[in-house]
């Protein structure tokens, strides 16, 4: 029953992008050589909140380069310098139904190769949404963004999903529960007009340079809605 949404719940998942949008947006402002994740957590809620959104059902996590690579850790008292990375991923929440999205940011400027990474994750994005649609397969959309990676130069490289669903959530969880129904390989897992889900556009660890987008996607009868489309999916260096 969670995986596929109502009208209202459609609204309410609307509501909590714009929230996440706003976020996103305040974290990437507050970004500069000798802020601390304090500061960047602290701007990103404030922004959240007064943009209707509720306590979010994880995160935000928001971390340096140093802790690039760690899984769903947050701020703790890092201060970011000149030259490096940092990761953000956010959800907002409204009604307790979570609108997730995600983007690095680098400080000062960004090394050699960032932007054909960037575009690489754009890309990437782009044929996850044109391959979420009715009655198309979650398998489908993994297929979509592994051939960009494929014609990015990137043969071999592999993830466990491009994406999953989410739904209602309470802390610790933007999915509605402990388990993730995922964009992943040769999944038969039917797509639905109502269910919408954290796409994934990622790439690191590869002979890129790290980067990667993620988005809020509601799929309706005309196809794939992306709701967290405040902040722009270019390039970001503060």
């Amino acid at each position: 029953m969670r995986l596929v949404k109502s009208p209202l719940e459609m609204g309410y998942t609307r509501k909590a992008a714009i929230a996440a949008d706003a976020g996103t947006a305040a974290a990437i402002e507050a970004i500069r050589d000798g802020a601390s994740d304090y500061e960047v957590s602290a701007e990103c809620h404030r922004a959240m909140i007064l943009a209707g959104g509720e306590y979010p059902g994880f995160g935000p996590f928001i971390r340096p380069t140093t802790r690039f690579g760690e899984e769903d850790t947050t701020w703790r008292g890092d201060v970011f310098k000149y030259g490096e990375a940092v990761f953000l991923e956010i959800a907002a929440s409204y009604r307790r139904y979570q609108a997730p999205m995600g983007r690095p940011v680098y400080v000062g400027k960004a090394p050699a190769g960032a932007e054909t990474s960037a575009q690489l994750a754009i890309d990437g994005m782009k044929a996850i949404c044109g391959a979420i649609k009715p009655d198309a397969r979650a398998g489908d959309a993994y297929a979509a963004w592994r051939e960009v990676a494929r014609a990015g130069g990137l043969h071999d490289y592999e993830r466990h999903h491009c994406g999953y669903l989410v739904s209602i959530g309470f802390p610790p969880s933007w999915t509605g529960g402990s388990m993730v129904t995922s964009l992943a390989p040769n999944s038969d897992l039917e797509l639905k007009a109502g269910m919408t889900f954290h796409a994934h556009s990622w790439f690191t660890n590869t002979d890129c340079v790290d980067y990667f987008i993620t988005n809020t996607v509601l799929l309706t009868q005309e196809g794939s809605e992306v709701l967290t489309s405040t902040t722009p999916e270019t390039l970001i260096v503060r």
